[in-house]
């Protein structure tokens, strides 16, 4: 059973996280984007990425290379929220982050755009993250300029170094993971991470269903804060059955 939520969170009037899927015979996507620019440009931003990149890589997988698919239905949502907003003053300089799974029977390739998450649970029990933040947290860090502890609290820590749609091209990561012995994935934006810690987040994920841990989730970053909007999706890891593509 899949668990997705998104939340406008505890401050924000609007928004701007978008969350979406596809479930299909052969193949899954899951989607998280965490829009950004004025008025509900991020809404529109985050919006545009999760239906042109899901519509793409439904349209375009067969018989193509998984990575190249995904980086492809992304460079073509890049260039969609890159040319509506050249044609609107109010939507000037729009972008998103995005973090996508596609996923065909054990075998997920993942790939993001800024500072939304991916996180795997083993079947040792272990959590880790899959993706690196574009951030400039993330480069304070990987100088050692500042601890982890100093990063979750540091002033700048929404500023990203990387965003769909404010240029014209775009870098992407992309990472291959090979779900045999996976238990879960989790997708998710700052909004969630910035309030609750990896030990919260998986205790919460092992000890409940997934649509219960996503608003569990929720109402904990709310509960801590909740000054950003919260999305956060959960999903099953290994295909039990690749014949039949069963899910819990």
């Amino acid at each position: 059973m899949l668990g997705i939520l998104s939340d406008v969170g505890n401050v924000r009037k609007i928004n701007e996280d978008s969350v979406g899927y596809f479930e299909g015979s052969d193949i899954d996507i899951y989607v998280v984007a965490d829009g950004m620019g004025g008025h509900n440009a991020g809404e529109v931003a985050s919006e545009l990425a999760i239906e042109v990149v899901i519509e793409y890589i439904k349209q375009n997988h067969h018989g193509l290379e998984m990575k190249k698919v995904l980086s492809d239905g992304i460079r073509s949502a890049n260039k969609k929220i890159y040319d509506v907003a050249s044609q609107s003053d109010s939507l000037k300089g729009m972008g998103t982050t995005i973090t996508i799974c596609f996923k065909k029977q054990n075998k997920m390739v993942v790939a993001n755009v800024g500072d939304s998450s991916c996180y795997i649970i083993d079947n040792k029990r272990k959590l880790s993250k899959v993706t690196r933040d574009h951030s400039l947290v993330q480069q304070l860090l990987d100088n050692g300029t500042i601890t982890e502890d100093e990063a979750r609290t540091h002033p700048n820590k929404n500023i990203i170094t990387r965003a769909l749609g404010t240029n014209e091209l775009v870098e992407i990561d992309l990472f291959d993971v090979d779900l045999t012995n996976i238990i879960k994935c989790v997708l998710c934006t700052d909004g969630l991470t910035n309030d609750v810690t990896y030990s919260e987040m998986y205790d919460i994920i092992m000890e409940n269903d997934n649509v219960s841990s996503c608003k569990m989730l929720v109402d904990l970053s709310k509960s801590k804060g909740g000054r950003d909007n919260i999305s956060v999706i959960v999903f099953e890891g290994e295909c039990r059955d690749d014949r039949n593509h069963i899910r819990e």
